[in-house]
């Protein structure tokens, strides 16, 4: 049974997010926590019956925050919100994105500053717990006064409206609510605002993408030095006391993987010594723990900012200790928008490095005695031509998504919100990065495995060994008359479960 996940008065951490996202962890909501939104609420209370309009309370929203709107109609006006603002368009966004959001939006909720009552936020634990995924589509977010359309469509299953998935099957809301004993929520004052003013859709899809990060980081240390040893290459480059004239964190560690994987290597150890004419290897071999290292350190700058969102609570307007109800810019998704674009540039080129080792492997020019395309009958068959062509679209792909989306701004609501963060877009093709770049490092395992093979009967270090034996095992070899996909697709799976790190067994 996986640990629950308790909203307290501690913020949420990275893991946490990720398991609830992909494991299904179920959340609880502390008493403390009841209990501090029973007494929030009851400022909220007090300014929905007073003279005074406040906006978010008694006032429409956005463009028509001026229009006061009566008592009889507040139901109403909270309905109208979630279900005008539930309007995105194009396909459904993944399960695990959809369950970071929700978490990511409870535990704002949970913080005390939106003023929402306790049996709202226990409704959306309940969604979470029973395993409903409300249908949130690929298009709508602005990422500025948050990922409206996202977040309206959990608000809009909240109230027993619009599509859920629920036990693998696309069903209506208020179905799946009455079969997991779920009652639907009638909305109050405030608190169609709560649920969709943050930036809980791009925080989670950034947070989903580090995890998977941190992995392929460590892999592709594993592949580079596969591809090293599988070319000749010289381990020395990647010597500690070469590292420290240039004292990156990121570049330290990857060099430091990459030299303790080569160690005891009798392919290195076969050409060391006066009779070696390498003078250097290329670049793509020699700098990889400057790309790679490069690369962790992005992500290291990019965590730290998940983490102080995480310590944050996101609404507008936000509900103060002393009662004071105060509108506010914290809702515009300018500093994720930001990194979710930052990371896309390294992953890009931890994929790009990644793809000249692999040609360079089938180049029989540069491979040094391996033969051409490391086919088995070259001439007859093109052995792993096509899987490096594979390798270059994906990289041209990812060059592409690359570019930032946070540079742009369309102004919208009349031009009250006349500069936008674009986060949601910026998240959305890190996510289709990173599947990328899981592709490309699996097609360089293969190569390399393949080549490692091919240069008996000298034998690699018993790490990349280890890896070249897994590949071996659960990836049965093309021969002249198979295909390469299905031994990709294997490849990939070994990639993104960690079984590649495992078999490393890496510890540095």
């Amino acid at each position: 049974m996986p640990e629950t996940v308790l909203l307290g008065t501690e913020p949420l951490r990275p893991e946490q997010v990720v398991a609830v996202a992909r494991d299904h962890s179920p959340v609880a909501v502390s008493e403390a926590v009841e209990k501090n939104l029973a007494a929030t609420r009851q400022h909220i209370d007090n300014l929905a019956h007073a003279e005074t309009p406040t906006y978010g309370v008694s006032t429409g929203f956005g463009a028509l925050a001026t229009r006061h709107i009566p008592l009889e109609s507040r139901t109403a006006l909270q309905r109208s919100l979630i279900r005008s603002h539930a309007a995105g368009a194009g396909p459904v966004v993944e399960t695990e994105v959809v369950r970071a959001l929700m978490l990511l939006r409870l535990r704002t909720l949970t913080s005390g500053y939106t003023g929402v009552r306790p049996q709202t936020a226990q409704a959306l634990a309940a969604l979470l717990n029973a395993g409903i995924t409300p249908h949130v589509h690929e298009y709508g977010s602005l990422g500025c006064s948050g990922d409206l359309a996202p977040l309206a469509a959990v608000a809009l299953a909240l109230m027993g409206e619009g599509e859920v998935a629920y036990r693998g099957e696309v069903v209506p809301a208020d179905e799946a609510l009455k079969h997991a004993g779920i009652e639907p929520i009638v909305l109050a004052e405030k608190e169609g605002l709560a649920l969709t003013n943050g930036t809980d859709g791009m925080l989670g899809m950034l947070l989903l993408a580090a995890a998977d990060l941190r992995k392929l980081l460590d892999t592709a240390d594993i592949t580079a030095a596969m591809s090293v040893e599988a070319l000749l290459g010289t381990d020395r480059a990647f010597a500690a006391d070469l590292q420290a004239l240039r004292p990156h964190p990121g570049q330290a560690l990857s060099a430091r993987r990459m030299w303790t994987a080569l160690q005891d290597s009798k392919i290195v150890e076969s050409h060391r010594g006066p009779d070696c004419n390498r003078v250097q290897d290329a670049y793509s071999l020699r700098c990889a723990p400057q790309v790679h290292g490069g690369a962790r350190d992005s992500l290291t700058h990019a965590e730290l900012v998940a983490e102080r969102e995480l310590h944050s609570a996101v609404d507008n307007p936000v509900v103060l200790s002393d009662g004071r109800v105060e509108s506010n810019g914290n809702f515009h998704g300018a500093p994720v928008a930001y990194v979710l674009d930052f990371l896309a540039i390294p992953l890009a080129d931890v994929a790009s490095i990644a793809e000249r080792r692999t040609d360079r492997m089938l180049d029989k020019a540069r491979s040094h005695g391996l033969p051409p395309f490391l086919a088995f009958d070259p001439g007859v068959d093109s052995g792993h031509m096509i899987a490096q062509y594979t390798q270059a679209a994906i990289v041209s792909e990812l060059k592409r998504l690359a570019v930032p989306a946070s540079v742009d701004s369309i102004p919208s609501s009349a031009m009250q919100e006349d500069h936008v963060s674009m986060g949601w877009s910026a998240a959305r093709k890190l996510r289709k990065a990173v599947e990328g770049l899981n592709t490309v490092l699996a097609i360089e395992l293969l190569t390399a495995a393949r080549a490692l093979d091919m240069r008996a009967p000298l034998v690699p270090s018993p790490v990349t060994g280890r890896v070249r034996d897994l590949v071996r095992t659960k990836v049965e070899g093309p021969g002249p008359d198979r295909h390469l996909a299905p031994e990709i697709a294997a490849a990939e799976e070994l990639v993104a479960s960690g079984a590649v790190l495992a078999a490393a067994q890496l510890e540095v």
